[in-house]
Order: structure tokens, then C-alpha cells, then sequence
């Protein structure tokens, strides 16, 4: 729990590249189309693993195998551009590896504002508006995993 007595969520969210590409959710705002990792919230008595996958074949119909975490990041609402939607939210986000197994169905879109999935280039992630945006720098065409594991609060 925080000083605020709200609780911290977990997000696991999935990192997924296939053929140059990387697996992201497209969503809409008052400032136009943006993209983030697919993944979300860990229920009760669920592992990360298991959230990771869940989430991902919810958001996106596709099927993959958590691997490694690779990055870790906490975003504290309060603290960025967001603040006015997204004041007293704290969220920690463990940012898997994963490999894609394959497409199984139908995405539902569980989240508002989000339009649907997208696999964007990697060489193409600087000129698109993403969260967060430090995998712009992380995620780089070659493929290499760079940067440390732990983020902080970043955007």
C-alpha cells in the first residue's frame, strides 16, 4: 500500500518481437494514436507468467511464452504527463520477453481507448508516440537488449 492507503498494482506486459517487428496495443487519446506493450494487471493467485500470457492473448489473440523479465519500470501517475486521468495511480510493470507460439483467435479490447494491435517495426519506434517511451531507446532495430532492468519512474 502507498501513504495513500491505495494499493500498488502489478502489470506484467509482454515484449515481443518477431521478423523486425515488436507486438504493441494502439489506443487513442484527446492527443491522437499512441501505443504501449500488451499486458496488464496480476489477479489474485496468479503467476506473472501466467498474467502475461492471459493479458496478452485477451488483448491481442496471440499465444506467447514468457521468457525473462527484461525491464521494470513504476509509473506513478501523479508524476506525469497523465497526472489529471491518472492522480493516486501507482503501478509496477514487469516487462517480459516472449516469444510469439501463434495467432489463436480474436483480440477483445479490454481497456478504453484502446483500437487494437499493431506490430510495428523496430526501426520505426522513434517516430511513433509510445509508453513507455525509454523502449524507443531499449528496443533498438538490431534487436540487442540494452539498458539496465530496473527503470524507476520513467515515461
Amino acid at each position: 500500500m502507498t501513504k495513500s492507503g491505495r494499493k500498488v498494482r502489478i502489470s506484467a506486459k509482454a515484449i515481443v518481437i518477431r521478423n523486425g517487428r515488436l507486438l504493441l496495443m494502439r489506443a487513442r487519446d484527446r492527443h491522437g494514436v499512441y501505443y504501449l506493450l500488451p499486458g496488464g494487471g496480476q489477479r489474485a493467485g496468479e503467476t506473472l507468467h501466467e498474467a502475461v500470457t492471459r493479458e496478452c492473448l485477451e488483448e491481442t489473440g496471440v499465444l506467447v511464452a514468457p521468457g525473462e523479465p527484461r525491464h521494470i519500470r513504476d509509473y506513478v501517475g501523479a508524476r506525469h504527463e497523465f497526472a489529471r486521468e491518472d492522480r493516486g495511480f501507482h503501478q509496477v510493470e514487469i516487462m517480459f520477453d516472449c516469444a510469439f507460439v501463434r495467432k489463436v483467435g480474436k483480440a477483445r479490447l479490454p481497456d478504453p481507448g484502446q483500437t487494437g494491435a499493431a506490430w510495428v517495426p523496430l526501426a520505426r519506434l522513434g517516430s511513433v508516440r509510445l509508453y513507455p517511451s525509454l523502449l524507443k531507446i531499449l528496443l533498438a532495430p538490431d534487436g540487442k537488449r540494452r539498458g539496465r532492468v530496473y527503470l524507476g519512474d520513467s515515461n
